[in-house]
């Protein structure tokens, strides 16, 4: 995992308040964050080798985030402590549970290339996951170190950025939600975003919250995979959970057991050897992405049901004993 680590802070309110307004809220809390945590914490629940590489500051969220990620299992080795404050988000949650986020990067901004070391972690990884919460350097060195070793790698475009020409290109798998999606490609149709940025033998899912999410490889939809319907109380996280899901399902069918600079031990490539395979940088056959999709729908759907980030992630074993 190479991506960013925040502190959340979240307060709930009936609704959005309008510009220059004054609201009273209903409740506070501090969650640790950041996409590319969330994304780690959630593969991790869903049993596979996480490494995390970033930064934190030297206050005590730097202190607060470090923990958890020890406490989730997740090796941390390739997180720096930089001077200065930690990377917060703050997040609004209404009544209906939806949310708007604000970034403020901190440490992650530090992070604007890769050591030795950390390109050393991600060659021996099955999976890379990427966010844009980190400069676009850093996400240029990740995806090359990535390819170079033969890595599966995982991107989401989140918040939008612009991103240099070729690099959706360079990722195997690209998951936005409908309105990333949009504007990367200039489709409001998820169904076409989907099949403009799988174009050129990639993978792309585009999510859409109660929707459930379309599947694209190389260019063609492979279909609609519904939501599990469920009452949402906080939708904070719930794509970060997604993803995290997908690659921690898809690494368990791997024969790669090293430690993951993405998300998992376990592999990036599928067989190859069946009729349903598709071929692309790293292989991965269209069984084995539609289960790892259900899987994935499976968390993110019971994420929902529960308040905060990380807080809100499901384990192994609440997925499985749904998928029984």
């Amino acid at each position: 995992m190479l991506g960013s680590a925040n502190m959340d802070l979240v307060v709930r309110q009936p609704r959005p308040a309008n510009p220059g307004e004054t609201i009273i809220g209903s409740a506070f809390m501090t969650v640790p964050g950041g996409k590319g945590l969330n994304q780690a914490v959630a593969a991790a629940r869903l049993g596979a080798s996480v490494d995390f590489l970033g930064a934190v500051g030297t206050d005590a969220y730097g202190s607060e985030l470090r923990a958890l990620l020890g406490s989730e299992g997740i090796r941390s080795s390739g997180l720096a402590t930089m001077p200065g404050a930690t990377g917060t988000a703050h997040i609004a949650v209404v009544d209906s549970g939806e949310n708007s986020i604000v970034v403020v990067p901190g440490a992650n901004a530090t992070v604007t290339g890769l050591s030795e070391a950390q390109r050393e972690t991600i060659g021996g990884a099955s999976h890379l996951l990427l966010q844009c919460e980190l400069p676009v350097s850093a996400l240029v060195a990740g995806v090359a170190a990535a390819r170079a070793a033969g890595v599966f790698t995982v991107f989401t475009p989140a918040p939008v950025v612009p991103l240099p020409d070729g690099f959706l290109a360079g990722v195997d798998l690209v998951v936005p939600n409908r309105l990333e999606s949009a504007a990367l490609t200039g489709e409001s149709d998820p169904v076409r975003a989907a099949e403009a940025l799988s174009a050129g033998g990639t993978w792309a899912i585009v999510t859409l919250g109660a929707e459930g999410c379309v599947v694209a490889f190389d260019g063609s939809v492979l279909g609609l995979a519904p939501a599990r319907p469920v009452r949402a109380v906080d939708t904070t996280a719930a794509g970060d959970t997604f993803v995290g899901a997908l690659v921690a399902r898809l690494s368990a069918g791997s024969g790669r057991t090293s430690g993951a600079g993405a998300a998992a031990a376990g592999a990036g490539a599928g067989t190859g050897a069946d009729a349903g395979t598709v071929a692309g940088p790293a292989t991965v056959s269209e069984a084995e992405m539609i289960d790892a999709v259900r899987w994935a729908t499976v968390a993110s759907s019971l994420s929902v049901t529960r308040p905060g980030a990380t807080s809100s992630m499901p384990t192994l074993a609440e997925v499985s004993a749904i998928l029984r």
